[in-house]
């Protein structure tokens, strides 16, 4: 089975790298690589792209097709496909004086010979094969493709079997490829592959399903797109990594396709009836079912059901879970199986499992109880009792912190409110208090886009004059949403309830609304929010609220960030932390280590900064809190572990980030980060990276926090592409915004990298470079961090080895190993240029001292082509200056290729080939490829 995805192919990487060293090997040894996996992983698409790359005067292809016919079927059906595309390539001359004897292959070469009954004769055909085969490898090395191994005959097996353990025809690859979900314990194919697994030169692998990163990427390349918040979630739960499904499911919401399902129903249409029954049975409970619940929801005598179970499990439908219990291999598989039950036999089906986990809770566990009843009763049209049920699994969930879990309960609740007349007594709370609680629940769980369609629909019931705290909270809150959707600043939600809180007569009300409003203006106007939180201190006895003290001190540490010291502001900071945790104010104690670390950052304290991020970590595990607070301490953490040079641990911590999906701007700040790591190392899908962090410049509604460092890394990655008049353009308007300056912290990396363009750009960066130093004369530089930066702004514009020296040493002072090692190369190149070789030397090996164990491969090599221009370097070889493969690249380039054809060959994308060839053009210091080709010659970096 295959994708019909086109583009690139997604997580795959290693997997063709292994047909690629396999191909490299076959000049010295026959070798043979069997690719197994479940259907729709993959196999046809990875072995297409891989021959494709091949189909050319480098490697003839020869490809051959199992029959769904097994045993009974046609025998050599694959060859006698492979052979088929040889006479229609090369005509009947291909096989010599043979066309009689392989006429009983191919019939249209017309009256085959006398007949073959015998094991001499039939290992004279074999023979013929593997000649016919060497001769073709002779000419041009040989690749034969045999698809869908399960499905061979004997005689396929036994010819395969002569070719790769007898006649190991010169310069041939045999790939082949099997579904190992067919494989069942008697299936022929399973002794015949572990007999191969002996043979050296035979090289076997799974293909595995993709991961939820990979699954993501799949899906923007099929839509050309970003996916919509929550697609990737729902594909990946579903799909489980299988990129058959994912394709399908891209495209098709809701229900499954009818192709899909009876590919899926199949191997369930091949169990007797009981099986099939038990099946049924078992889909109406979920994915996974212990035993003891499938037993007494099915009815079944012991020896009835271990059968039924036996055989799904044959079938590899099933598998045994450690625990006792039983799973399906595929949720598609049970969704599949569920839908095509009858309707009444569904209703009845929940109505038993409900029924059954009511009486013994523990069947499932008393933790899930709750919510699996809610489920069952619903799926059986019993609303009353799924009404309850979901409004105890939700106030279980809240205890839990299971915020995700508790607003689908409260949505659920939402669905059966109109099915049950008297719900509001039933649950004890009206319409207006439910919308709210669920709109509470989906903000908290990260929800953005549906709490924004319940506020709205709270609004509606909401009666401003006799509930204006309500109409408040809820403006607030829509605010907010706004914002983190990045469709409004949502000032004029914030202004609504600024004006009705003045109404809400009970001071502690009114002062509660007061500090939410404050903290909610410091993003957007931190000048109002400051006054609003003094407005509550007043009104305020100390220490009769002291989470309302400590939130509003949190909200005047941002706020009046200008006015206090940094001494001050991390003591409020940190005495807000200790009050949260004091009290047991989770929230606080979230927002005060989410404060606390991106302070902490800006001051240079970078470990101070990490170990905050981190405590903040460990409560918002606690709480569930990942797609809130604890998405805001992922990428303070990253931020802060770049900085200390631990690039591993913040890619790590990056993955993270970016494997919660975040809705609206949320996902913007850890794609910078991911976008900057890449392509400070260098890495193949750095332009991929850097490209989905870019796209969120062109939002509306962006924050000035925002924008600021994801102009510095467009500006970052132009300089890498060589790109200097594009760094100009987009340095510019950035170091001329007002907005983007406004904030030091965000302000100093900008400025930093404006100047380094216009020192590039030479003359044509003059204006730029006034530019930015009267901008950077007017920015504060109160810490180690922005006093570096300072002098990095004055050292690009200057050019002056003094000004370089100033700046080192500021880097080394702030001790940041990345700027640092960037800061010695320009020293180096400054003292280059001054002569000065002992200095650029020293500066140099300090530099590569400091990015080698960071993997900051491109400066590195920065570094190298200096040292090799100055002859620094006379004891190492001259092909350092290129990585090895950025050497293969060269190699593709001094033959004439295009990028598109370079990336056919080295399996990477044509934006990332383009990326290499510009590298390559830039350290040579060569104006084309044509140039960079001559160099390579006469440096003798292709040599061998």
């Amino acid at each position: 089975m295959t994708t019909r995805l086109r583009g690139t192919l997604v997580g795959r990487d290693s997997e063709l790298a292994r047909l690629k060293d396999a191909c490299t090997r076959i000049s010295d040894e026959p070798v043979a690589v069997l690719v197994g996996g479940e259907a729709g992983v993959g196999k046809t698409r990875l072995v297409r792209e891989f021959a494709d790359a091949f189909a050319d005067a480098d490697m003839q292809v020869l490809t051959g097709q199992c029959l769904q016919l097994g045993e009974e079927g046609l025998p050599f059906a694959p060859l006698a496909g492979a052979l088929r595309q040889l006479l229609r390539r090369d005509g009947p001359a291909v096989f010599a004086t043979h066309q009689a004897d392989f006429a009983r292959l191919l019939p249209e070469l017309g009256p085959v010979g006398p007949a073959v009954l015998d094991e001499a004769h039939r290992a004279y055909l074999f023979d013929l094969v593997a000649g016919l085969f060497e001769r073709l490898a002779a000419t041009r090395p040989l690749l034969l493709v045999l698809e869908d191994l399960h499905w061979a005959d004997r005689s396929t097996r036994d010819l395969l079997a002569y070719l790769v353990r007898v006649a190991r025809p010169a310069s041939v690859l045999v790939v082949v490829t099997y579904r190992s979900d067919e494989l069942h314990r008697g299936h022929p194919l399973r002794p015949f592959l572990a007999e191969l697994d002996r043979v050296r030169t035979v090289d076997r692998f799974e293909l595995d399903r993709l991961d939820r990163n990979d699954t993501a990427r799949m899906i923007r390349e099929l839509l050309g797109a970003e996916p919509p918040t929550g697609l990737v979630d729902d594909v990946f739960e579903r799909a489980q990594g299988n990129p058959l499904f994912v394709e399908e499911l891209t495209h098709c919401t809701g229900d499954l396709p009818d192709s899909l399902r009876d590919l899926l129903l199949s191997r369930v249409d091949r169990l007797d009836e009981a099986a099939q029954r038990m099946l049924r049975v078992f889909a109406a409970g979920g994915n996974r079912i212990g035993h003891d619940l499938l037993a007494a929801v099915s009815g079944l005598q012991p020896p009835e059901l271990e059968e039924a179970l036996r055989s799904a499990v044959a079938a590899q439908l099933v598998h045994a879970d450690p625990d006792g219990g039983y799973a399906f291999r595929h949720a598609l598989v049970r969704e599949a199986v569920h839908s095509d039950s009858l309707p009444s036999e569904r209703v009845r089906l929940h109505t038993r499992y409900a029924a059954a986990i009511e009486a013994d809770p523990g069947l499932v566990g008393s933790d899930r109880a709750p919510a699996e009843t809610a489920h069952h009763w619903f799926q059986a049209h019993e609303p009353r009792r799924a009404l309850t049920a979901a409004a105890a699994a939700a106030e279980l969930a809240g205890r839990r912190y299971a915020y995700a879990e508790r607003s689908q309960l409260l949505e659920r609740v939402l669905d059966l409110w109109e099915q049950v007349p008297d719900a509001a007594e039933v649950l004890g709370m009206s319409h207006l208090d439910l919308l709210e609680a669920t709109a509470t629940s989906g903000y908290t769980a990260g929800d953005y886009a549906r709490a924004l369609t319940l506020i709205r629909a709270a609004l509606a019931e909401v009666d401003e004059r006799k509930a204006p705290q309500r109409a408040a909270r809820l403006l607030m809150s829509r605010g907010r949403c706004l914002r983190k959707l990045g469709t409004s600043d949502g000032i004029a939600d914030l202004d609504r309830a600024h004006d009705l809180a003045a109404r809400v007569e009970s001071l502690p009300d009114r002062l509660t609304l007061l500090a939410e409003l404050a903290s909610a203006l410091v993003c957007v106007d931190g000048e109002r929010s400051a006054r609003v939180a003094q407005e509550v201190l007043g009104g305020l006895t100390p220490g009769t609220d002291v989470p309302l003290e400590m939130s509003v001190w949190l909200t005047l540490a941002r706020a009046r960030k200008r006015e206090w010291s940094d001494e001050d502001q991390v003591a409020a900071i940190r005495r807000a932390a200790a009050d949260a945790e004091r009290i047991g104010d989770t929230h606080g104690y979230l927002r005060a280590h989410v404060n606390a670390s991106h302070h902490l950052f800006s001051l240079g304290r970078y470990a101070e900064s990490l170990a905050a991020a981190e405590l903040g970590l460990a409560a918002a595990h606690r709480v569930n809190a990942h797609r809130t607070s604890g998405a805001l301490l992922l990428t303070n953490a990253t931020e802060a572990l770049i900085a200390l040079g631990r690039w591993d641990d913040a890619e790590t911590m990056c993955t993270r980030a970016v494997r919660l999906d975040l809705p609206g701007y949320g996902a913007g700040p850890v794609l910078n980060l991911a976008a900057r790591l890449r392509l400070a190392r260098g890495t193949e899908d750095a332009p991929e990276m850097v490209a989905r962090a870019l796209r969120f410049l062109d939002r509306p509604y962006l924050e000035a926090q925002f924008r600021a460092p994801l102009t510095e890394l467009r500006v970052r990655t132009r300089l890498a592409a060589g790109d200097v008049a594009g760094a100009l353009t987009a340095a510019t308007p950035g170091a001329r915004d007002a907005d983007l300056l406004a904030d030091p912290r965000d302000a100093w990396p900008l400025l930093a990298a404006a100047a380094r363009a216009a020192a590039t750009a030479g003359g044509a960066g003059r204006e730029l470079s006034r530019t930015v130093l009267t901008a950077a004369a007017a920015l504060a530089r109160p810490n180690p961090r922005d006093r570096a930066f300072a002098a990095e702004v004055a050292a690009w514009a200057s050019g002056d080895l003094g000004d370089w020296a100033t700046a080192v040493a500021a880097w080394r002072a702030d001790g940041a190993p990345y700027p640092l090692a960037e800061a010695l190369t320009a020293y180096a190149h400054a003292a280059a240029a001054a002569g000065d070789r002992t200095a650029a030397a020293a500066a140099l090996d300090e530099a590569a001292d400091l990015a080698r164990p960071l993997g900051a491969a491109p400066l590195v090599d920065e570094g190298e082509v200096l040292a090799h221009r100055l002859g620094l370097r006379p004891g190492r070889e001259a092909d350092e200056v290129l990585t090895a493969r950025e050497r293969e690249v060269l190699r593709l380039v001094a033959e004439g290729l295009s990028n598109s054809r370079i990336a056919r060959d080295l399996f990477i994308s044509p934006k990332t080939a383009s990326v290499h060839v510009s590298r390559i053009i830039a350290k040579l210091s060569v104006g084309n490829r044509t140039e960079a080709a001559a160099v390579a010659h006469r440096l003798g970096l292709l040599d061998g």
